[in-house]
């Protein structure tokens, strides 16, 4: 009879594994995505299946759990016309909240000293900081996310990525989030439906005002002092910044695992820590 193969999702094991984990580990990783339009060639849970990707093999390196990535998160700007067919599912923020703090508190409870949100989607980490701090001052526990994914900021996985800052690799649907959907199921990728997208200024802002990539800011003069709300269509209309066309599988792999090579690092360097947790039991878990 063959071994088990070693699990680390807490969704698919039982919990005398999670009792054997917890021997080695008092962190456990919460990733959250979305469920949102990205263009017509990704999938619309392309934020959930990254994220999943890497943080699995985060696990497989350091020995780290993790829950079940969440798929619905903070997408009102994705959300688009009235019986569209967008596919956008999107939480408010209180109900966003709400669920991550439970989630947070449940792990806790069964043990867990060391709380890190690995967070896949931008727009979630707008609305989590006052959640976040609530969960570390009730409860004592290190809370913490992780992003791993790339805006401007490349970071690790610059010097893979082909295209460079004028094609925005790291934005919506452009080469990095293809080639990292590629890399995790590349069936769901529908590269005849691709285009190649840039920015675009909203048509009712003065011309003298430039949107250069997803980040909420609006540049005047090059300078970058103001934002507005706005939808995302408004400066994507097709739900893409970049050039899916220089992905690749084989360069999707390298992103996921150049990520959660440094997540593993991380985590392996903030397992010896003491953290003193002073409220564990999860009291008002009926409310």
């Amino acid at each position: 009879m063959s071994k088990p193969q070693k699990r680390y999702n807490i969704a698919e094991i039982a919990y005398p594994d999670i009792r054997e984990i917890q021997k080695d580990s008092d962190i456990i990783m919460i990733p959250t995505g979305s469920c949102e339009c990205h263009g017509q060639h990704l999938p619309l849970g392309t934020d959930t299946y990254q994220t999943h990707a890497i943080v699995k093999r985060t696990a497989e390196l350091c020995g780290v759990p993790y829950c079940d990535p969440v798929m619905y998160g903070y997408s009102p700007h994705h959300i688009r016309e009235v019986g569209g067919g967008i596919g956008t599912v999107t939480l408010r923020a209180n109900t966003y909240n709400a669920l991550m703090y439970d989630i947070g508190r449940s792990c806790i409870h069964m043990g867990f000293n060391k709380i890190i949100y690995v967070v896949g989607h931008a727009s979630n980490l707008k609305v989590m900081d006052g959640m976040l701090r609530q969960l570390r001052y009730d409860t004592g526990a290190m809370v913490g996310t992780c992003r791993p994914f790339a805006e401007r900021y490349l970071g690790v996985v610059e010097d893979i990525l082909v295209g460079g800052p004028e094609d925005t690799p790291g934005w919506h649907s452009g080469e990095l989030e293809t080639a990292q959907v590629m890399a995790y199921d590349e069936s769901l990728v529908r590269m005849d439906r691709a285009q190649e997208c840039k920015a675009i200024t909203p048509e009712w802002l003065p011309k003298e005002f430039k949107k250069n990539d997803g980040l909420p800011s609006i540049s005047l003069d090059g300078y970058e002092y103001f934002s507005f709300m706005m939808e995302h269509e408004d400066f994507a209309p097709e739900a893409i910044m970049g050039n899916p066309f220089h992905a690749t599988k084989e360069n999707g792999e390298k992103c996921i695992e150049a990520y959660a090579q440094h997540m593993a690092k991380a985590l392996t360097l903030l397992k010896p820590l003491k953290v003193d947790v002073h409220q564990r039991e999860f009291v008002n878990r009926a409310l």
